[in-house]
């Protein structure tokens, strides 16, 4: 019979299964962190972590999301607090950062080993729809910040963006010494197409 648990208990072992699983992340990546090293991080038995994630790629969905709404979080804040004065080398500068942020996370290593892209093989269908679902309605509500920007497609924009992230995975094809400056010229496409959506 499965252990039961207090809401406090399952609170703390579900923030210390994020906590190790975000530290693995980074020194192991995703294919190198097995099950059997979470449960002896946390110190619980394994049939436990099945209690609460299906699955070690569940449990990085998890983490990667939160991580990632603490980014979009941040992007937020930043567009908030100079929405009045926003234009479009604003809003490309502080997206770009935010960018830039990931390279001081687990992010980079996940990108260019080759993780993410085995990750969002083995990840289900309905986590990563849910996952572009959320990014949709942040997008959504980044626009709601600046004054007098209609955007009609919400979705493509939101979704031009995530390509952007995506050719972080292509780093080395792309050419390292000109990343940084393609990476600028892509978001301020994408910005651009977002001011004059303001126009029509």
């Amino acid at each position: 019979m499965p252990k039961t648990f207090t809401d406090q208990e399952r609170e703390f072992i579900k923030q210390r299964l994020m906590e190790e699983a975000k530290k693995c992340l980074t020194l192991y990546g995703i294919r190198k962190t097995t099950v059997d090293e979470l449960v002896k991080r946390v110190n619980i038995p394994k049939g436990t972590f099945y209690l609460f994630y299906k699955s070690k790629e569940i449990l990085f969905f998890h983490v990667i999301l939160q991580f990632n709404d603490e980014i979009q979080e941040k992007m937020i804040t930043e567009v908030s607090a100079l929405s009045n004065s926003m234009d479009y080398e604003k809003l490309t500068d502080i997206l770009f950062g935010l960018y830039k942020t990931l390279e001081d996370s687990f992010m980079p290593q996940l990108i260019t080993g080759g993780e993410l892209e085995f990750y969002l093989r083995k990840l289900p269908s309905e986590l990563s729809k849910l996952h572009a679902e959320k990014d949709d309605f942040r997008f959504k509500e980044l626009v709601s910040l600046i004054p007098n920007i209609k955007v009609e497609n919400i979705q493509v924009l939101s979704a031009a963006f995530r390509g952007i992230f995506l050719s972080l995975l292509h780093k080395q094809e792309v050419g390292e010494e000109v990343f940084d400056a393609a990476l600028r010229v892509m978001i301020r496409g994408v910005v651009i197409q977002m001011f004059e959506g303001k126009k029509k």
